[in-house]
């Protein structure tokens, strides 16, 4: 049947890889789509096609990781629909519109339309607070994890799992701590007849398992299935997608192996890469080209990639309008001097964007400390300056009350790290974060001033419209930025010394890091810049540039210093 012309022409836009994924026969495809390669486009143009081609708007479901993925999403295709008749996503309510949903809000429609009860949400951090008010947030996270960890990806069964522990501790064996903490989470949990999170997707698949009415209106709603960010699902969530899909399996899975960064959610790299065994007959579609990143971006960061073992073997080049720089930035000072020079001398072009991306968030506080500094208006999700932290004031009360008469306020915070750090987590963050600030000032009265003036000015230039970014490599998957700087390219920090430390699998964990690495990379559209210890270079930059590279980043580097 011919297409609608407003199909055509979408169609027609798109470049011939991208073609072929959206027009891919019926039956599984795996897209397989590397940073800037038109992922959300083709998608798009995949679920009008669908249509076009007569698949009822109902009997289409995309399902996507978060909530702004899944609004961007969903507004994108109410667009392409329009000229077919308005069919876009319709309300919950509306059986008769393409459905686009994060797998949380998909199974908590299940649960409604299986009679059962969602009122009862229980926020599972505040639940964690009421039961143990003595929890550091490093604890909460620990525990969050864990019981995510139980339900989601080994799928406990809670009661058996409570007469195993019951039957261990009467042989003397008792459970761990993260067990006994979630039997107690548990058994409040329904205590309040409520649910969590996690619940929505778990006891959606045992409601669509144990009733074959609800199974079957629910495969008919998704008889086009569409999964976004594939490699970021945890083992339910995959399997319920599975589950709506059988047995005719018409969906269809975008994604890239290669930014596969989300391990503590549960995601892995194994999942994408196994997708064929689980989907017999899965018909593969490369997307090839990466056209956001400037072509020495591209050519670097695939170079990086191509170091890991667990991955797709895939071609990836860049756009052919595209244009840009990488600069190496090698720079020897702490932190704070690194933020100054590189705020300092970094262009801003008027109508650009900028990021800051970090490994982690105590990264961040010495470029936002500067911002403030120079006055610059900055967004952030977590700057690491904990300034409206209570651990902060508890530390400016306790350098208050122990007196630092001049110049002992900087010593004085240096003893506190330590012992401040072994009480809690929280309160070595908020030491740690006071030490950028406590150099510049001669007492502990003009330190607790100089707090009270920041906090002042940061709630005026901290705000979302700014075009300067403070964030994690983490925080900023599925994001661009005009320029990029990557910093603390450092030996032990990125990749995380610690991460791989703790790590049950080093080796895989490596291979998560240097994914890390490569999403952080291929957020640039115009330029990379990498801040690093030109002493002590990240391995990733090894793998990336030739030691002569780096020799003449460095000497440049020492001789702009020495003029």
């Amino acid at each position: 049947m011919p297409l609608h012309p407003s199909v055509e022409e979408r169609l027609r836009r798109l470049a011939p890889d991208q073609r072929a994924a959206a027009t891919a026969p019926p039956g599984p495809v795996l897209c397989v789509a590397p940073a800037g390669s038109g992922k959300t486009t083709t998608l798009v143009a995949r679920i009008a096609w669908l249509v076009a081609t007569g698949i009822p708007p109902g009997r289409v479901c995309a399902v996507t990781f978060n909530k702004r993925a899944a609004d961007e999403l969903k507004e994108r295709v109410t667009k392409a629909l329009e000229p077919l008749g308005g069919e876009g996503p319709a309300a919950e309510d509306d059986r008769e519109g393409v459905r686009v949903r994060t797998f949380h809000a998909l199974g908590r429609e299940i649960l409604v339309d299986a009679g059962q009860s969602v009122d009862g949400l229980v926020d599972r951090g505040a639940l964690l607070r009421e039961l143990d008010g003595d929890l550091s947030a490093a604890d909460m996270r620990r525990l969050d994890d864990g019981f995510s960890r139980l339900k989601l990806d080994l799928a406990v069964d809670t009661p058996a799992l409570a007469r195993e522990v019951e039957e261990a501790e009467a042989r003397g064996d008792p459970a761990g701590p993260i067990v006994r903490a979630f039997l107690r989470y548990e058994s409040a949990l329904a205590a309040r007849g409520g649910l969590d999170f996690d619940d929505l997707v778990r006891r959606a698949i045992s409601a669509l398992e144990s009733d074959p009415g609800l199974l079957s209106r629910w495969r008919r709603r998704c008889s086009e299935l569409l999964v976004d960010e594939v490699q970021d699902v945890d083992r339910s969530q995959l399997r319920l997608a599975l589950l709506l899909a059988a047995p005719d399996n018409r969906i269809f899975l975008v994604g890239d192996d290669d930014q596969t960064i989300y391990a503590w959610r549960l995601a892995d790299v194994r999942r994408v890469l196994d997708l064929a065994a689980l989907l017999p007959g899965l018909r593969r579609v490369d997307l090839v080209t990466n056209y956001r990143c400037p072509p020495v971006v591209v050519e670097r960061s695939v170079r990086l990639v191509e170091h890991n073992r667990e991955r797709f073997a895939k071609r990836i080049r860049a756009g052919p309008a595209s244009t840009g720089r990488l600069f190496l930035l090698p720079d020897p000072g702490d932190d704070v001097a690194r933020a100054r020079r590189l705020l300092a001398e970094w262009p801003a072009p008027p109508g650009q964007t900028r990021a800051v991306l970090a490994r982690t968030n105590a990264e961040l506080a010495p470029y936002a400390a500067v911002a403030l500094e120079r006055g610059l208006a900055y967004r952030a999700a977590d700057d690491g300056l904990l300034l409206d932290d209570d651990a902060i004031d508890d530390l400016l009360d306790a350098v208050s009350t122990q007196g630092a008469p001049g110049g002992a306020a900087l010593s004085l915070l240096e003893r506190l790290v330590v012992a401040r750090g072994t009480a809690g987590h929280d309160h070595s963050r908020a030491a740690a974060s006071l030490l950028a600030w406590a150099p510049r000032h001669r007492s502990a009265a003009e330190l607790r001033a100089a707090i009270a003036e920041a906090r002042t000015l940061r709630a005026a230039i901290r705000r979302d419209d700014a075009p300067l970014h403070l964030a994690t490599a983490h925080a900023t998957k599925g994001l661009e930025f005009d320029h990029v700087a990557v910093v603390g390219m450092d030996d032990g920090r990125f990749p995380s010394r610690r991460t791989l430390d703790e790590s049950d699998d080093p080796f895989r964990a490596m291979e998560e890091e240097r994914r890390l690495a490569y999403v952080a990379w291929t957020r640039a559209r115009r330029s990379l810049t990498l801040v690093y210890d030109p002493d002590a270079p990240s391995p990733f930059l090894v793998e990336a540039f030739s030691p002569g590279e780096l020799a003449e980043a460095a000497g440049q580097r020492g001789a702009r210093h020495s003029q």
